[in-house]
C-alpha cells in the first residue's frame, strides 16, 4: 500500500544506489521534480530506463548519478541534442555511460512484459534496423504457430518507477489523465513505485475510464505541486518553451551546466536568478 510521505524520504527510502529506475511521462507529467531530488541526495550508479529520455535524463547524466541509459530517443524536444548525454557516450563526462538503444515500440512493448510478469517481448520490428547491429539484446525468434520471424527484446522491469500525476487520494490511489505513454505499464512493472501529484484530494472523483492505479500497485505518494515543470500536467499547468530553449546553452557548457547544479538544484537560486547570471557573463565575454 501506498505511503504519503514527502518526496525526499521517498527517494531517501526507496532508490539505492544501482538500481535501476524509470522516470517515465510522455510530453507530459514528466517527474522533473524527483530527478532534482535524486541530485540531491546524490544517487549512483543507476540504470536509467525511458522512452524519450530529454531533460530529465540530461540532468541525471550530467550530475554523475547514472553509469547506464536504456532509451529509444534521446532530445531536446524542439530544440537539439542532449549535450550531457552526448559528453557522457563521447568523451566520457563527468563519467562513461553505457547504452542500450531501442525503436518506440519496443520499449512499449517491452514495459507491457514487464507489467505482465513476462521475460520478454515480441513484437514485429527490426527487420533490417541498424539498431540489431549495436544491440545484441535484440534477438528474434519464429512463432511456433505460423513461423513467422519476430523481434524479442528483454521486458523492463525496473527497481524503481517514479511517475507523476495529477491527484492522489488520502489512501494513495492515483489519477492521471491527458496523454498517458508508458506512466500505467512502468508502475506496473517496477518492484517499487514513486508517484509525485499535483494535489492529494477526499475523493478522485474519476470519470469513467479513467486511468486509476491502486494504491497496493504503489509505494509512497508524494505531494509535490509543479512537480513535472518545464513540461505540463494537463489541467495544472502549461508547457515551459522557454525552459526548453534556454537548456540549450547551459547544458552545452560543463563548467555551465556545473554551476547549474549547484546553484539552482542543490542551491537556492531561481532559474530565472541564474539565466540572468548567464547572460551577464555572456555580455562580459
Amino acid at each position: 500500500m501506498a505511503e504519503l510521505i514527502s518526496l525526499a524520504e521517498a527517494v531517501q527510502r526507496f532508490v539505492n544506489d544501482g538500481d535501476s529506475i524509470a522516470l517515465e511521462g510522455f510530453t507530459h507529467l514528466i517527474p522533473t521534480a524527483a530527478s532534482h531530488e535524486i541530485i540531491r541526495q546524490n544517487k549512483r550508479e543507476l540504470t536509467l530506463i525511458r522512452m524519450t529520455p530529454d531533460l530529465v535524463y540530461d540532468l541525471l547524466i550530467g550530475a554523475g548519478c547514472a553509469k547506464k541509459l536504456v532509451f529509444s530517443w534521446g532530445g531536446n524536444p524542439g530544440v537539439g541534442s542532449l549535450h550531457r548525454l552526448r559528453d557522457a557516450v563521447e568523451k566520457g563526462w563527468p563519467q562513461p555511460l553505457e547504452i542500450e538503444e531501442h525503436s518506440h515500440a519496443a520499449m512499449a512493448n517491452a514495459y507491457v512484459a514487464g507489467a505482465s510478469n513476462l521475460p520478454f517481448a515480441v513484437l514485429r520490428g527490426y527487420q533490417g534496423s541498424d539498431l540489431v547491429k549495436v544491440n545484441p539484446r535484440i534477438k528474434f525468434i519464429d512463432c511456433p504457430f505460423t513461423g513467422e520471424k519476430l523481434a524479442a527484446v528483454p521486458s523492463v522491469r525496473p527497481d524503481v518507477t517514479v511517475i507523476h500525476a495529477q491527484k492522489a487520494d488520502r489512501k494513495g490511489n492515483v489519477l492521471l489523465w491527458g496523454i498517458l505513454g508508458v506512466q500505467k505499464e512502468a508502475a506496473l512493472a517496477a518492484k517499487r513505485c514513486i508517484v509525485t501529484v499535483e494535489e492529494i484530494v477526499d475523493d478522485l472523483d474519476a470519470p469513467m475510464n479513467a486511468c486509476v492505479l491502486p494504491s497496493w500497485a504503489l509505494t509512497a505518494v508524494c505531494h509535490v505541486p509543479g512537480g513535472a515543470h518545464p513540461s505540463y500536467a494537463l489541467g495544472y499547468s502549461e508547457r515551459d518553451n522557454r525552459f526548453y530553449q534556454a537548456w540549450d546553452p547551459i547544458a552545452r557548457d560543463r563548467e555551465t551546466f556545473s554551476a547549474w547544479i549547484d546553484e539552482y538544484i542543490r542551491g537556492t537560486a531561481d532559474f530565472t536568478e541564474f539565466q540572468a547570471k548567464l547572460a551577464a557573463q555572456q555580455e562580459a565575454k
